[in-house]
């Protein structure tokens, strides 16, 4: 065991936090994210919500400073603008500068973000139920 390293953080979860460098990018995917579609590494954390996820991810990975935007959300599809008000963002938001003064959120539309997830360094598939809860992290530099 080691300390200060958030429970649900699995070893393979550890591993491919230490591997990423700068500027590789990892998705949190919620539940209905085609996570084995698009990942090239896919880390499985059913029944962890995306939230969750983030706050532990955070707590061992700084945000790219170089780049704008490096945490990146799947914008809503144009049928969804109006309907669906994605209350996880601001959840998602408020984690993300709790973490890193560093934070610069922005937003692609869904196939931009599955072509974007397809050259992520890697895919965890949360068990998120929320729609539009899926993010991209830029990875910084330690210092």
């Amino acid at each position: 065991m080691l300390k200060n390293i958030p429970k649900i953080v699995s070893p393979e979860l550890l591993k491919t936090l230490a591997e990423m460098g700068h500027g590789d990018e990892i998705v949190i995917a919620d539940g209905n994210f085609p996570a084995e579609t698009f990942g090239k590494r896919v880390i499985r954390a059913d029944g962890i919500s995306g939230a969750t996820m983030l706050d532990a991810v955070l707590s061992l990975l700084p945000l790219d400073t170089y780049s704008d935007p490096n945490f990146i959300l799947m914008k809503l599809m144009e049928c969804d603008e109006g309907k669906i008000e994605p209350i996880i963002w601001c959840d998602y938001a408020a984690i993300a500068a709790k973490h890193d003064k560093n934070v610069r959120i922005g937003q692609i539309g869904r196939f931009e973000f599955y072509e974007r997830a397809k050259s992520a360094y890697a895919v965890i598939a949360t068990g998120e139920e929320a729609v539009y809860a899926n993010i991209i992290l830029k990875k910084g530099v330690i210092k």
